[in-house]
């Protein structure tokens, strides 16, 4: 396609945006990302604007043209301008030459031509633009082959690989994201560029790094992307934790799983099932400390005894390394890491309510949550072994509708309060009244009592009795 005339027309921005070049006398073009999936014909609501010259001043041309409706805020300091308008995020900014210092991660940046800026873009793919300028609206503008490397769904660098990732190390984070979430190779000289700088990403932020692994966990197939990041060698230096999943060790003829690659099977497994990226972070964590726990007996092979507890340990500090929310979210992968291996143990026949019941005590509302994760967790390549534990955790999941549907244990609120036991019994505030409500609670999921407030209320005073307190008058 070399001109996209059609296209540009069935939008307005696009003729507002060059009405108002022209009047400042600037050279505008749209670039990056909006160029690249027009060619991929995917859907895109955010467009980058570059101009030659002051590209602040372009933007609150465009937003004057556009209306009060439009929202405009300007960055001084970064010299770009943004524009939020009916749904679209319209950016722009002067072309410009970006230059990093060996050990900074901040660029210098200084004026340049649409050539200087296409040169300092990180891929070919990205490094296209269409001219907003009236001698050739619509005209492709690819330097680098793009269009060449989107059918040979090629991930490459404009410039040599050690120019594009020195002046901005993150750059190899995106190479394998964008090779993640587009199914794209990256090429030969690009990857090993990759490898050979791949220390220079300790000097990125923390957040900017988590952002791109995000995005390669919501990927269609995120292992892909974590197989790139492995084998680049950024792994060990982003997510040890993780790099050091990989391996196998035999003795005596007995071997475990690779329990990276196993990892890998369970988060492509989960991601058939959801695109929540917390339910995704939680399995890529849920055998996070197997290597820790890893022992070998000569009668039963190798044990990863306590995995479970240790790794739901490891969680909050991990989420803090890498600059993830220490929050419900952080709590609610922590849960599950804790959990994972106990809806198994429900398959038995001789497995007690009381056993159900606690389980989905513990799991709360994400007992389902829960489930998805046991059910993604089975990787063997034996289609029969695979069918066994589906149908024993489709068991497990009856079990717990029915006990759900009798006990209410999902959303469990304690039907005595301590504030009802301060009213009933003549008592001041104090521990005693914490072990009540534990021997209510507990009565409940052992089956004794049910989930009532009548039977609660009626065992709480049998328990004043017991621990000899006087009704208050």
């Amino acid at each position: 396609m070399n001109s996209f005339k059609e296209h540009l027309n069935k939008h307005s921005i696009f003729s507002i945006v060059s009405t108002v070049s022209k009047e400042q006398a600037l050279e505008t073009f749209v670039v990056g990302g909006y160029v690249r999936d027009l060619l991929l014909e995917k859907p895109s609501k955010d467009i980058d604007f570059v101009c030659v010259g002051n590209g602040l001043k372009l933007a609150e041309g465009v937003a004057k043209q556009l209306g009060v409706k439009a929202k405009l805020s300007v960055f001084k300091r970064f010299g770009t301008a943004s524009i939020h308008f009916e749904g679209f995020s319209y950016e722009f900014v002067g072309a410009r030459k970006e230059s990093y210092s060996e050990d900074s991660r901040n660029p210098e940046v200084s004026s340049g031509t649409l050539e200087d800026d296409q040169n300092r873009r990180d891929f070919t793919i990205n490094a296209m633009a269409i001219s907003l300028c009236q001698k050739d609206y619509g005209a492709l503008i690819d330097p680098f082959d793009g269009v060449g490397d989107l059918d040979r769904k090629t991930i490459k660098t404009p410039l040599a690989p050690d120019i594009t990732f020195s002046d901005d190390p993150l750059r190899m984070m995106r190479a394998i994201r964008f090779a993640s979430q587009l199914g794209f190779d990256i090429e030969a000289n690009t990857f090993q560029g990759i490898i050979d700088s791949k220390e220079r990403i300790s000097i990125v932020s923390q957040e900017r790094i988590t952002d791109e692994l995000n995005k390669i966990i919501l990927s269609k197939t995120p292992s892909y992307g974590f197989k790139l990041l492995f084998h680049a060698g950024l792994l060990e230096f982003i997510f040890p934790e993780m790099a050091k999943l990989q391996g196998v060790q035999k003795i005596n003829g007995k071997a475990h799983k690779d329990n990276f690659y196993h990892t890998l099977q369970v988060l492509d497994n989960i991601s058939e099932m959801t695109d929540d990226l917390w339910l995704r972070w939680a399995a890529i964590l849920h055998d996070i400390a197997k290597p820790a726990t890893q022992r070998f007996h000569e009668k039963v092979g190798w044990t990863f005894h306590g995995h479970e507890d240790m790794g739901a340990k490891w969680v909050p500090h991990i989420f803090k390394k890498l600059k993830l929310p220490l929050d419900d979210r952080m709590k609610y992968v922590q849960k599950l890491v804790r959990l994972h291996l106990r809806p198994i143990a429900l398959v038995n026949d001789k497995v007690t309510d009381s056993a159900v019941r606690r389980m989905v005590f513990e799991a709360g509302k994400d007992v389902g949550d829960l489930m998805t994760l046991c059910r993604a967790d089975v990787t063997s390549k034996n289609p029969e072994r695979v069918d066994r534990y589906q149908k024993n955790f489709t068991r497990v999941e009856r079990k717990i509708r029915e006990v759900e549907e009798r006990d209410r244990i999902m959303n469990f609120q304690p039907p005595v309060t301590g504030e009802m036991i301060l009213e009933v019994f003549d008592i001041q505030p104090s521990k005693l009244i914490g072990d009540i409500k534990a021997e209510i609670k507990e009565s409940i999921l052992e089956g004794r009592i049910a989930n009532d407030k009548d039977e609660a209320f009626a065992m709480m005073l049998d328990l004043g009795k017991k621990y000899g307190l006087k009704l208050r008058k």
